[in-house]
């Protein structure tokens, strides 16, 4: 991979911040799964979200299974923060760079695996569990719903991610080999 070209193409985009690291540093746990589960309305209504994406076990491996990750972020300004519904109508954004610097991961040979936020918003509604994912090429699982710890590996990596206000940061981690 070339990376100083992928830095180029991302230095195009309105990305915050973005660290590469291996994927052996990702913390995984069972609670981040239990938030999953008790706070999301989309728990068992998606095929981006628990349990259609295995468990956190099978997740884990399925991570691991791709040496490299990329961490990126966006930032958002919503009306208000708390507004839930306002606020995840803004991931619309943040989705379409994520889907480019997938592209450009894939342009120059990687095979990847994108993780990205909340549940799926393709389509107005999910086939699961009756029915396939009609777009699972574009569908990008969401971090959280592998028991990935993505606060640990931002704090970690100096990546700000509470920027106070009615601000959202937006994570996207794109696994590639």
């Amino acid at each position: 991979m070339d990376r100083e070209k992928l830095e180029r193409q991302m230095a195009e985009l309105p990305i915050v911040e973005y660290i590469f690291f291996e994927t052996e540093e990702l913390v995984f746990t069972e609670r981040v799964r239990v938030v999953c589960q008790s706070d999301c309305s989309q728990y068992g209504r998606s095929w981006a979200c628990p349990p259609a994406v295995g468990t956190v076990e099978a997740c884990r491996e399925r991570c691991l299974s791709y040496p490299h990750a990329l961490l990126i972020t966006t930032m958002t300004e919503v009306e208000d923060i708390a507004d839930l519904e306002g606020t995840l109508a803004t991931r619309t954004d943040h989705e379409a760079v994520t889907r480019q610097v997938n592209s450009f991961l894939r342009d120059q040979g990687a095979e990847t695996y994108p993780l990205s936020t909340e549940s799926c918003a393709i389509c107005a509604e999910c086939a699961y569990p009756d029915g396939p994912c009609c777009c699972p090429e574009k569908m990008f699982p969401c971090v959280e719903s592998h028991g990935i710890l993505i606060t640990e590996t931002a704090e970690r990596y100096g990546i700000s991610f509470q920027a106070g206000g009615n601000v959202v940061t937006w994570f996207s981690l794109i696994l590639y080999r």
